[in-house]
């Protein structure tokens, strides 16, 4: 009795499975090969999180701190954008390779690079966000009193959300399309399915590995903006 019922079940899967491998072998696009095993996926994407996300935070860590450093010192802006300009135009698998004999094949290395290369767009940002904060703004917290220090945690830093955020976007975006690369680091990722589909089954493997980097990319990107939204109340006040 449970023969009879499990049999047609069985046999779809046989179907499936074949049409499945018939796909592959011909090189085409096959979503059912992707659900099927799409569990191959998650550590990849997993460890491409991790990069990103430690990447763009150990980035925006430095840059602010420099911008806070050269915000009293404004001779340093050029020098540090200069600097942070020439890291920002090597050639990411290069920075890999050098880094190699130094740290080795792993995560540092990534890291390390990937970090690198968030340093000039979030610089940029922040110095410009302090600079876009009008100077009235500026003359009623002094009027109110407040120090230099709270008046840049409480009005410059505060207006210059949206352009800081911009930087952020844009550094997050770009990260997780050279985290991509970070499997040459021995770091994993996606990248390293994006490889292995390249060389076994292109287009399926490729296509699903792309693919999620680009929903990574806009997830982070979503998020990002979720949280300028919460952090600037005052641009949602439309005027009467």
């Amino acid at each position: 009795m449970y023969a009879a019922t499990l049999a047609p079940v069985l046999a779809q899967v046989e179907i499936r499975n074949r049409s499945s491998e018939n796909c592959i072998q011909q090189n085409k696009l096959c979503p059912g090969w992707i659900v099927d095993h799409f569990d191959r996926y998650t550590h990849p994407l997993v460890q491409h999180i991790v990069l990103t996300v430690v990447s763009v935070g150990i980035g925006f860590a430095i840059a602010f701190a420099l911008a806070l450093l050269t915000r009293r010192r404004r001779w340093a802006v050029g020098p540090v954008l200069g600097f942070t300009g020439i890291l920002y135009t090597l050639p990411s698998l290069a920075v890999f390779f050098l880094l190699l004999p130094i740290t080795g094949r792993g995560t540092l290395t990534a890291v390390i690079a990937l970090t690198a290369y968030t340093l000039q767009i979030i610089f940029r940002n922040i110095v410009i966000g302090l600079d876009n904060v009008p100077d009235e703004a500026k003359d009623a917290g002094r009027g109110m009193g407040l120090t230099d220090r709270q008046l840049l945690w409480q009005v410059e830093l505060p207006l210059a959300v949206p352009d800081i955020v911009a930087g952020l976007r844009i550094a997050s975006t770009s990260t997780v399309g050279l985290a991509t690369l970070a499997v040459f680091a021995g770091a994993g990722g996606l990248g390293s399915e994006i490889v292995a589909g390249s060389n076994i089954t292109f287009k399926t493997g490729v296509v699903a590995a792309g693919g999620l980097a680009i929903l990574l990319a806009f997830a982070l990107d979503v998020i990002l903006l979720a949280g300028q939204w919460l952090l600037t109340p005052w641009r949602r006040v439309r005027p009467a």
